[in-house]
């Protein structure tokens, strides 16, 4: 496989929740993304007040720019303290309420109400839940879902699709026999395999 020798390769949840309390988050960019940037009115599609998804957030500082612009923010996070840090260094105030539906999760809501953060598996969502979404900005969740995972993680997230959405996803180029990931090579081929 073009994948090399990462299709065997599993990160626990633990794994990452030690990155974020070891600070060894080199995944983390404190500027707007130059591709959302770029590519901001693909995801918009000349459109306002949109829902969008932020799949295994992070703090990322897109969510903020994006609320600021009219939008509702929704992200999913297995680090609470990257949730915290994310309102603590955007100085949004924020409030904690726990998510009934599932069994320790928790939701941290700015005070204005646009921007949505829930501390769990990105695999305990479901519509139900959360609602379907205008648009998705995968900066870094697919290349950060273990290989084994990835038709579960695109089955869930077609699900948390609107009819008319719009997907941008970033994805990393490089020989997988070097790096054993994450980031995780995702070939393009297998890109279109997975969304159809």
């Amino acid at each position: 496989s073009d994948t090399g020798s990462q299709k065997d390769r599993v990160v626990t949840e633990e794994e990452w929740l030690q990155k974020w309390q070891m600070g060894n988050t080199g995944f983390h960019k404190e500027q707007v993304h130059p591709l959302l940037q770029k590519y901001l009115d693909v995801l918009l599609n000349g459109r306002s007040g949109l829902r969008i998804f932020f799949p295994l957030c992070g703090k990322a500082v897109e969510m903020k720019w994006l609320a600021d612009m009219g939008h509702n923010v929704v992200g999913v996070e297995v680090s609470e303290q990257a949730l915290k840090d994310f309102f603590t260094e955007q100085n949004l105030p924020y409030c904690e309420e726990p998510v009934p539906e599932i069994s320790g999760a928790k939701k941290f809501q700015s005070v204005s109400g646009n921007i949505s953060l829930y501390c769990c598996s990105i695999y305990d969502l479901s519509s139900s839940i959360v609602g379907k979404f205008d648009g998705v900005w995968d900066r870094g969740a697919l290349v950060a879902v273990n290989p084994c995972d990835r038709q579960r993680y695109v089955s869930l997230m077609i699900t948390l699709l609107e009819k008319k959405s719009s997907y941008l996803l970033v994805t990393v180029s490089y020989d997988p026999n070097k790096h054993k990931g994450p980031p995780f090579y995702v070939p393009e081929s297998e890109i279109k395999s997975l969304f159809g």
